[in-house]
């Protein structure tokens, strides 16, 4: 019988329409992901701006990678809290400076709470700094991702 190798590189489609200069509305598979400003900025406020998606996208990547990381190493998580701080150089949006790096520096917080050994836990880190696309990509663009872990024991 033969194996059915899965495909390492995938298609992701996504179609965006412009609801107005603010707002987009962002469909992927069958969902509507809604993408807008503040209020502040012309804006309904109904979902995230575009570069605060980028620090969603991180979020959850950190949660799901890390669960799969976790469960390679044979780590229980009870519970799991990721906080992040992006710093978020403005210039280029603003037409102050061309080929800014927009994220110069973002620091994860995590927040970690497991009864297996500090041995396991460094092992799921260091599979999750290498295995995580979106952290992966900004290390590559050259964002300064600062992790700070904290292990809490129940």
């Amino acid at each position: 019988m033969a194996t059915i190798k899965p495909k390492t590189v995938v298609d992701m489609n996504v179609k965006a329409s412009a609801q107005s200069h603010a707002r987009t509305s962002v469909k992927v598979r069958d969902l509507e992901i809604i993408v807008d400003e503040p209020e502040v900025r012309g804006g309904t406020n109904l979902g995230a701006t575009p570069t605060e998606t980028i620090a969603v996208a991180l979020a959850g990547c950190l949660n799901v990678v890390g669960h799969r990381c976790a469960e390679k190493v044979d780590l229980k998580i009870l519970n799991l809290e990721i906080d992040i701080n992006a710093k978020f150089d403005r210039r280029g949006v603003t037409f102050e400076a061309e080929g800014i790096m927009p994220f110069p520096e973002i620091t994860v917080s995590i927040e970690l709470t497991t009864q297996d050994s500090d041995d396991k836990v460094g092992e799921m880190k260091k599979l999750l700094s290498k295995h995580c696309p979106i952290s992966t990509m900004l290390r590559q663009a050259g964002t300064n991702l600062v992790e700070d872990w904290k292990v809490k024991r129940p």
